[in-house]
């Protein structure tokens, strides 16, 4: 696969199984990751491997998260939020680990080349023919589950990237019109 039919073709895949990556390929992942367009080279974000028995113990936080929103809320819940971390044998965290009085890289630069160090493990993860899933949602951004993945201070949960191999098949990839995105300016003064 060549670099524009990856970049043209990547699409999220939310049913995944194991094996989990292999070693290799998750040296590859790290590797496109460093790749990340970074001011700098500050490698603002870290990484955490949930699988196994870690799996469970982020289901534990997820419940945790939940039955601190809501005291009342019934096992069925708490159960089901327990599950939700075993739609994939591997899951990683982003954490963007922020330096928030560097003058000449401000941290909302610094959270961004840790969502694009995510984006390039996506991707890296397609070209090898892994499945995976940027998810968010509540979890990632509760404060409660940052404390009990051990967040510091200026570092922020960017989200968790699922993977695993594909457990059905891929949709294609729509073909969308890229020119309502795109605004040109081409030397001609605008109309107002």
């Amino acid at each position: 696969m060549d670099a524009l039919e990856l970049l043209h073709q990547r699409r999220s895949m939310g049913k995944l199984e194991g094996p989990a990556p292999s070693a290799d390929q998750l040296d590859a992942l790290y590797r496109a990751a460093l790749r990340a367009p970074d001011h700098k080279e500050m490698r603002p974000y870290r990484f955490i491997e949930f699988s196994g028995t870690g799996i469970d113990r982020l289901g534990e936080i997820f419940a945790e998260s939940d039955r601190q929103t809501d005291p009342e809320i019934s096992e069925k819940h708490l159960a089901a939020a327990r599950k939700k971390p075993k739609r994939a044998p591997l899951i990683i965290a982003v954490i963007a680990h922020i330096t928030p009085d560097n003058k000449k890289v401000p941290p909302v630069e610094q959270i961004i080349t840790a969502g694009c160090a995510a984006h390039a493990m996506l991707y890296a993860a397609f070209a090898q023919g892994l499945g995976a899933m940027w998810r968010t949602g509540t979890y990632a951004h509760d404060r409660g589950v940052w404390q009990a993945l051990g967040l510091g201070e200026h570092e922020q949960l960017l989200g968790y990237l699922y993977l695993g191999h594909p457990a059905g098949k891929l949709r294609e990839a729509p073909r969308e019109a890229h020119e309502k995105f795109v605004e040109r300016w081409d030397g001609e003064e605008k109309g107002r």
